[in-house]
């Protein structure tokens, strides 16, 4: 029965990770956006150019979003976003408690292992950049 089950959800493994790529993209493209040109609203608001580090870590996010949405240069924009969200979860919440749910790093942590997940698993289907071997 497992091996049925396995065989039905591989074939549609493809399509399901260009989506989730696609859907983490976007998801991150908005935090960069909020940050860097203050769309959509939030809290924060627009974080004045050049502000270390809060304006660069926004204009990273969009770019990297951008390029998971698009699928292009996938695995390194992922690897790019794995390394700003272990940077901002070490440097900004870390120093707050042990665990993500004490310190507010739970969606660095989840954007951390959504990356990682693309980087290995690269960008699946609806990706414009043609898949290449190696």
């Amino acid at each position: 029965m497992t091996q049925n089950l396995d065989a039905r959800l591989s074939q549609h493994s493809s399509p399901v990770l260009g989506i989730f790529r696609i859907l983490i993209g976007f998801m991150f493209a908005l935090h960069g956006s909020a940050k860097v040109l203050g769309w959509p609203a939030t809290s924060v608001g627009k974080i004045p150019v050049g502000n270390w580090p809060y304006w660069y870590a926004g204009l990273i996010e969009l770019i990297i979003g951008v390029l998971l949405i698009l699928g292009v240069f996938s695995r390194l924009a992922a690897l790019v976003g794995l390394g700003e969200m272990a940077f901002a979860y070490f440097t900004e919440h870390q120093p707050k408690g042990l665990l993500p749910i004490e310190n507010g790093g739970e969606l660095a942590v989840l954007y951390a292992l959504a990356f990682l997940v693309i980087a290995f698993a690269g960008a699946g289907a609806f990706a414009l950049q043609k898949h290449r071997a190696g």
